[in-house]
Protein backbone atom coordinates (compact mmCIF):
# COMPACT_ATOMS: atom_id res chain seq x y z
CA UNK A 1 0.00 0.00 0.00
CA UNK A 2 2.85 2.37 0.87
CA UNK A 3 4.53 1.55 -2.46
CA UNK A 4 1.35 2.42 -4.36
CA UNK A 5 1.05 5.72 -2.48
CA UNK A 6 4.65 6.58 -3.26
CA UNK A 7 4.11 5.81 -6.97
CA UNK A 8 0.99 7.99 -7.06
CA UNK A 9 2.90 10.78 -5.34
CA UNK A 10 5.79 10.43 -7.77
CA UNK A 11 3.52 10.54 -10.84
CA UNK A 12 1.72 13.58 -9.41
CA UNK A 13 4.98 15.40 -8.73
CA UNK A 14 6.29 14.65 -12.23
CA UNK A 15 3.01 15.90 -13.74
CA UNK A 16 3.11 19.09 -11.71
CA UNK A 17 6.74 19.66 -12.62
CA UNK A 18 5.96 19.29 -16.32
CA UNK A 19 3.00 21.67 -16.00
CA UNK A 20 5.14 24.22 -14.14
CA UNK A 21 7.83 24.00 -16.81
CA UNK A 22 5.25 24.50 -19.56
CA UNK A 23 3.75 27.51 -17.80
CA UNK A 24 7.17 29.05 -17.18
CA UNK A 25 8.10 28.66 -20.84
CA UNK A 26 4.77 30.21 -21.85
CA UNK A 27 5.53 33.41 -19.93
CA UNK A 28 8.38 34.30 -22.30
CA UNK A 29 6.78 32.86 -25.46
CA UNK A 30 8.07 32.71 -28.14
CA UNK A 31 11.74 31.97 -27.49
CA UNK A 32 12.41 29.88 -30.61
CA UNK A 33 11.09 29.50 -34.18
CA UNK A 34 7.42 28.56 -34.57
CA UNK A 35 6.36 25.90 -37.05
CA UNK A 36 3.06 26.43 -38.88
CA UNK A 37 1.63 23.40 -40.66
CA UNK A 38 -0.22 24.20 -43.88
CA UNK A 39 -2.07 20.95 -44.61
CA UNK A 40 -2.27 21.64 -48.33
CA UNK A 41 -0.03 21.78 -51.38
CA UNK A 42 2.29 24.64 -52.31
CA UNK A 43 0.79 27.28 -54.57
CA UNK A 44 -2.83 26.71 -53.56
CA UNK A 45 -5.09 29.19 -51.73
CA UNK A 46 -4.31 27.75 -48.28
CA UNK A 47 -0.57 27.97 -48.88
CA UNK A 48 -0.69 31.50 -50.31
CA UNK A 49 -2.76 32.83 -47.42
CA UNK A 50 -0.76 30.94 -44.78
CA UNK A 51 2.59 32.28 -45.94
CA UNK A 52 1.37 35.87 -46.07
CA UNK A 53 -0.11 35.72 -42.56
CA UNK A 54 2.91 33.87 -41.16
CA UNK A 55 5.30 36.49 -42.53
CA UNK A 56 3.30 39.30 -40.93
CA UNK A 57 3.06 37.39 -37.64
CA UNK A 58 6.80 36.72 -37.65
CA UNK A 59 7.49 40.45 -37.84
CA UNK A 60 5.11 41.14 -34.95
CA UNK A 61 6.36 38.32 -32.70
CA UNK A 62 10.04 38.95 -33.46
CA UNK A 63 10.59 35.27 -34.12
CA UNK A 64 11.06 33.14 -37.23
CA UNK A 65 7.96 31.29 -38.41
CA UNK A 66 8.52 28.30 -40.67
CA UNK A 67 5.66 27.18 -42.90
CA UNK A 68 5.64 23.46 -43.60
CA UNK A 69 3.33 21.94 -46.21
CA UNK A 70 1.95 18.54 -45.21
CA UNK A 71 -0.17 17.30 -48.08
CA UNK A 72 -2.65 14.45 -48.07
CA UNK A 73 -6.17 13.25 -47.34
CA UNK A 74 -7.79 16.70 -47.71
CA UNK A 75 -5.67 18.11 -44.92
CA UNK A 76 -6.08 15.18 -42.53
CA UNK A 77 -2.36 14.31 -42.42
CA UNK A 78 -1.17 17.78 -41.48
CA UNK A 79 -3.99 18.31 -39.01
CA UNK A 80 -3.28 15.01 -37.26
CA UNK A 81 0.36 16.04 -36.90
CA UNK A 82 -0.63 19.22 -35.06
CA UNK A 83 -3.31 17.49 -32.95
CA UNK A 84 -0.64 15.13 -31.63
CA UNK A 85 2.13 17.73 -31.24
CA UNK A 86 3.35 19.00 -27.85
CA UNK A 87 0.99 21.75 -26.62
CA UNK A 88 3.72 24.36 -26.24
CA UNK A 89 2.73 26.79 -28.99
CA UNK A 90 5.64 25.94 -31.28
CA UNK A 91 3.60 23.79 -33.67
CA UNK A 92 0.49 25.46 -35.03
CA UNK A 93 -2.11 24.59 -37.66
CA UNK A 94 -3.24 26.87 -40.46
CA UNK A 95 -6.66 25.29 -40.67
CA UNK A 96 -9.44 25.44 -43.23
CA UNK A 97 -12.81 23.82 -43.86
CA UNK A 98 -11.45 20.56 -45.31
CA UNK A 99 -9.77 18.98 -42.28
CA UNK A 100 -11.80 20.91 -39.69
CA UNK A 101 -15.41 20.68 -40.90
CA UNK A 102 -15.60 18.28 -43.86
CA UNK A 103 -13.19 15.36 -43.39
CA UNK A 104 -14.48 14.42 -39.89
CA UNK A 105 -17.97 14.02 -41.42
CA UNK A 106 -16.69 12.21 -44.49
CA UNK A 107 -14.17 9.84 -42.96
CA UNK A 108 -15.30 7.80 -39.92
CA UNK A 109 -11.66 6.91 -39.26
CA UNK A 110 -10.47 10.49 -38.83
CA UNK A 111 -7.64 10.15 -36.27
CA UNK A 112 -8.44 13.35 -34.39
CA UNK A 113 -11.44 15.14 -32.90
CA UNK A 114 -11.46 18.85 -33.68
CA UNK A 115 -13.29 19.78 -30.46
CA UNK A 116 -11.17 17.51 -28.26
CA UNK A 117 -7.71 17.83 -29.79
CA UNK A 118 -7.40 21.40 -31.08
CA UNK A 119 -7.73 24.92 -29.67
CA UNK A 120 -8.95 27.65 -32.06
CA UNK A 121 -6.94 30.89 -31.81
CA UNK A 122 -8.66 33.09 -34.39
CA UNK A 123 -10.03 33.04 -37.89
CA UNK A 124 -7.77 35.16 -40.09
CA UNK A 125 -9.28 35.31 -43.56
CA UNK A 126 -12.07 34.37 -45.95
CA UNK A 127 -12.47 34.51 -49.68
CA UNK A 128 -15.19 33.48 -52.12
CA UNK A 129 -14.79 30.68 -54.62
CA UNK A 130 -15.12 31.34 -58.33
CA UNK A 131 -16.70 28.89 -60.77
CA UNK A 132 -14.28 28.34 -63.65
CA UNK A 133 -14.61 26.48 -66.93
CA UNK A 134 -12.18 25.59 -69.68
CA UNK A 135 -12.62 27.90 -72.71
CA UNK A 136 -13.70 24.92 -74.82
CA UNK A 137 -16.84 24.49 -72.69
CA UNK A 138 -19.71 26.14 -74.62
CA UNK A 139 -21.15 28.01 -71.64
CA UNK A 140 -20.73 31.66 -70.80
CA UNK A 141 -23.07 31.80 -67.82
CA UNK A 142 -24.11 29.55 -64.95
CA UNK A 143 -27.51 28.92 -66.54
CA UNK A 144 -25.86 27.86 -69.81
CA UNK A 145 -23.53 25.53 -67.89
CA UNK A 146 -26.44 23.95 -66.03
CA UNK A 147 -28.36 23.46 -69.29
CA UNK A 148 -25.28 21.88 -70.85
CA UNK A 149 -24.75 19.56 -67.87
CA UNK A 150 -28.39 18.46 -67.97
CA UNK A 151 -28.05 17.65 -71.66
CA UNK A 152 -24.96 15.56 -70.92
CA UNK A 153 -25.78 13.79 -67.62
CA UNK A 154 -22.76 12.18 -65.98
CA UNK A 155 -20.33 13.08 -68.77
CA UNK A 156 -19.04 16.44 -67.56
CA UNK A 157 -16.51 16.65 -64.73
CA UNK A 158 -14.82 19.02 -62.30
CA UNK A 159 -11.44 18.95 -60.59
CA UNK A 160 -10.46 19.70 -57.01
CA UNK A 161 -7.48 19.44 -54.70
CA UNK A 162 -8.75 16.16 -53.24
CA UNK A 163 -11.82 14.46 -51.84
CA UNK A 164 -13.19 16.45 -48.93
CA UNK A 165 -11.47 19.80 -49.51
CA UNK A 166 -13.57 22.95 -49.73
CA UNK A 167 -13.39 23.33 -53.50
CA UNK A 168 -14.56 19.73 -53.88
CA UNK A 169 -17.54 20.31 -51.62
CA UNK A 170 -18.37 23.52 -53.49
CA UNK A 171 -18.81 21.36 -56.59
CA UNK A 172 -21.07 18.94 -54.73
CA UNK A 173 -23.10 21.86 -53.37
CA UNK A 174 -23.44 23.16 -56.93
CA UNK A 175 -24.64 19.75 -58.12
CA UNK A 176 -27.35 19.76 -55.45
CA UNK A 177 -28.40 23.38 -55.98
CA UNK A 178 -28.52 23.10 -59.77
CA UNK A 179 -29.92 19.57 -59.95
CA UNK A 180 -27.06 18.27 -62.11
CA UNK A 181 -24.50 15.50 -61.91
CA UNK A 182 -21.04 16.76 -62.75
CA UNK A 183 -18.45 14.12 -61.81
CA UNK A 184 -15.69 14.89 -59.34
CA UNK A 185 -12.05 14.23 -60.32
CA UNK A 186 -9.69 14.65 -57.32
CA UNK A 187 -6.06 15.75 -57.66
CA UNK A 188 -3.29 16.05 -55.09
CA UNK A 189 -3.70 19.75 -54.42
CA UNK A 190 -5.48 22.77 -55.90
CA UNK A 191 -2.51 23.72 -58.10
CA UNK A 192 -2.43 20.44 -60.11
CA UNK A 193 -6.23 20.50 -60.25
CA UNK A 194 -6.07 23.91 -61.92
CA UNK A 195 -3.33 22.72 -64.27
CA UNK A 196 -5.64 19.91 -65.33
CA UNK A 197 -8.43 22.40 -66.00
CA UNK A 198 -6.19 24.62 -68.14
CA UNK A 199 -5.07 21.54 -70.08
CA UNK A 200 -8.69 20.66 -70.82
CA UNK A 201 -8.53 17.39 -68.87
CA UNK A 202 -11.64 18.47 -66.94
CA UNK A 203 -14.50 20.85 -67.72
CA UNK A 204 -14.76 23.02 -64.62
CA UNK A 205 -13.49 23.79 -61.16
CA UNK A 206 -14.13 25.96 -58.12
CA UNK A 207 -11.16 27.90 -56.78
CA UNK A 208 -10.31 31.08 -54.93
CA UNK A 209 -9.56 34.20 -56.95
CA UNK A 210 -5.87 34.64 -56.05
CA UNK A 211 -4.33 31.72 -57.99
CA UNK A 212 -6.62 32.09 -61.03
CA UNK A 213 -6.35 35.84 -61.66
CA UNK A 214 -3.69 35.71 -64.41
CA UNK A 215 -5.36 32.76 -66.13
CA UNK A 216 -8.73 34.48 -66.31
CA UNK A 217 -7.15 37.66 -67.64
CA UNK A 218 -5.14 35.75 -70.24
CA UNK A 219 -8.21 33.86 -71.43
CA UNK A 220 -6.90 30.44 -70.43
CA UNK A 221 -9.87 30.06 -68.09
CA UNK A 222 -13.39 31.50 -68.10
CA UNK A 223 -15.07 32.62 -64.87
CA UNK A 224 -18.85 32.27 -64.68
CA UNK A 225 -19.80 33.36 -61.15
CA UNK A 226 -18.42 34.25 -57.73
CA UNK A 227 -19.64 32.60 -54.53
CA UNK A 228 -19.74 35.59 -52.18
CA UNK A 229 -22.50 37.94 -51.03
CA UNK A 230 -21.35 40.57 -53.49
CA UNK A 231 -19.35 40.86 -56.68
CA UNK A 232 -15.56 40.79 -56.37
CA UNK A 233 -13.88 44.16 -56.74
CA UNK A 234 -11.33 42.59 -59.11
CA UNK A 235 -14.13 41.33 -61.39
CA UNK A 236 -17.01 43.80 -61.13
CA UNK A 237 -18.69 42.33 -64.22
CA UNK A 238 -18.72 38.78 -62.80
CA UNK A 239 -22.15 38.00 -61.24
CA UNK A 240 -22.72 36.21 -57.95
CA UNK A 241 -24.46 32.84 -57.89
CA UNK A 242 -27.55 34.52 -56.48
CA UNK A 243 -27.61 36.94 -59.41
CA UNK A 244 -27.21 33.92 -61.68
CA UNK A 245 -30.34 32.30 -60.24
CA UNK A 246 -28.85 30.00 -57.60
CA UNK A 247 -29.21 31.08 -53.99
CA UNK A 248 -26.13 29.68 -52.30
CA UNK A 249 -22.72 30.95 -51.19
CA UNK A 250 -19.44 29.16 -51.24
CA UNK A 251 -15.93 30.16 -50.26
CA UNK A 252 -12.85 29.37 -48.25
CA UNK A 253 -12.06 30.38 -44.69
CA UNK A 254 -8.82 30.06 -42.77
CA UNK A 255 -7.66 30.26 -39.18
CA UNK A 256 -4.93 29.35 -36.72
CA UNK A 257 -5.24 26.56 -34.17
CA UNK A 258 -2.96 24.95 -31.59
CA UNK A 259 -2.87 21.51 -29.93
CA UNK A 260 -5.24 21.07 -26.98
CA UNK A 261 -3.55 21.81 -23.66
CA UNK A 262 -1.60 24.83 -24.85
CA UNK A 263 -1.29 27.38 -22.00
CA UNK A 264 -3.82 30.21 -22.04
CA UNK A 265 -0.96 32.73 -22.01
CA UNK A 266 0.25 31.31 -25.33
CA UNK A 267 -3.26 31.48 -26.81
CA UNK A 268 -3.47 35.13 -25.72
CA UNK A 269 -0.02 35.94 -27.08
CA UNK A 270 -0.85 34.36 -30.44
CA UNK A 271 -4.24 36.04 -30.69
CA UNK A 272 -2.76 39.45 -29.86
CA UNK A 273 0.07 38.84 -32.31
CA UNK A 274 -2.34 37.85 -35.08
CA UNK A 275 -4.55 40.88 -34.47
CA UNK A 276 -1.51 43.13 -34.95
CA UNK A 277 -0.28 41.12 -37.95
CA UNK A 278 -3.66 41.32 -39.68
CA UNK A 279 -3.66 45.11 -39.20
CA UNK A 280 -0.42 45.38 -41.17
CA UNK A 281 -0.81 47.86 -44.08
CA UNK A 282 1.38 45.63 -46.27
CA UNK A 283 -0.78 42.56 -45.59
CA UNK A 284 -3.99 44.52 -46.18
CA UNK A 285 -2.63 45.78 -49.50
CA UNK A 286 -1.61 42.27 -50.59
CA UNK A 287 -4.94 40.74 -49.60
CA UNK A 288 -6.86 43.42 -51.47
CA UNK A 289 -5.00 42.44 -54.63
CA UNK A 290 -5.83 38.78 -54.01
CA UNK A 291 -9.50 39.38 -53.09
CA UNK A 292 -8.90 37.96 -49.61
CA UNK A 293 -10.97 39.40 -46.78
CA UNK A 294 -9.23 39.81 -43.42
CA UNK A 295 -11.34 38.39 -40.57
CA UNK A 296 -10.45 38.63 -36.88
CA UNK A 297 -12.45 36.64 -34.32
CA UNK A 298 -12.23 35.49 -30.74
CA UNK A 299 -11.31 31.83 -30.11
CA UNK A 300 -14.97 31.15 -29.26
CA UNK A 301 -16.26 32.77 -32.45
CA UNK A 302 -13.83 30.69 -34.50
CA UNK A 303 -14.94 27.53 -32.66
CA UNK A 304 -18.58 28.42 -33.41
CA UNK A 305 -17.77 28.85 -37.12
CA UNK A 306 -16.17 25.41 -37.25
CA UNK A 307 -19.23 23.82 -35.60
CA UNK A 308 -21.64 25.62 -37.94
CA UNK A 309 -19.66 24.64 -41.03
CA UNK A 310 -19.39 21.05 -39.82
CA UNK A 311 -23.19 20.81 -39.55
CA UNK A 312 -23.62 22.30 -43.06
CA UNK A 313 -21.19 19.93 -44.74
CA UNK A 314 -22.58 16.92 -42.88
CA UNK A 315 -25.91 17.59 -44.63
CA UNK A 316 -24.27 18.04 -48.04
CA UNK A 317 -22.26 14.82 -47.62
CA UNK A 318 -25.40 12.90 -46.70
CA UNK A 319 -27.44 14.35 -49.56
CA UNK A 320 -24.70 13.71 -52.11
CA UNK A 321 -24.09 10.19 -50.76
CA UNK A 322 -20.37 10.77 -50.43
CA UNK A 323 -17.93 8.44 -48.74
CA UNK A 324 -14.19 7.91 -48.49
CA UNK A 325 -12.93 5.50 -51.12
Amino acid sequence: MKLVSKLVLLVTCVGLAQLAALQAAAQSYPTKPIRVIAPSGAGGPVDITCRAVSQALSEVMGQQIVVENRVGAAGLIGTELVAKAPPDGYTLLFGFSGPLAIVPNLNPNTPYDVQRDLVPITQVAAQPYVLLVHPSVPAKSVKELVALAKSRPGTMNFSSGGTGVGIHMAGELFNIAAGVKIVHVPYKGAAPAMTALMAGEVDMMFNTIAPVLPHIRSGKLRALAVGGDKRAALFPDLPTFKESGYDFKTGGWYGVLAPKGVPQSVVTALQNGLIKALASPELKKLFEKLAIEIVVTSPQEFADLIRTESALWAKVIKTAGLQVK
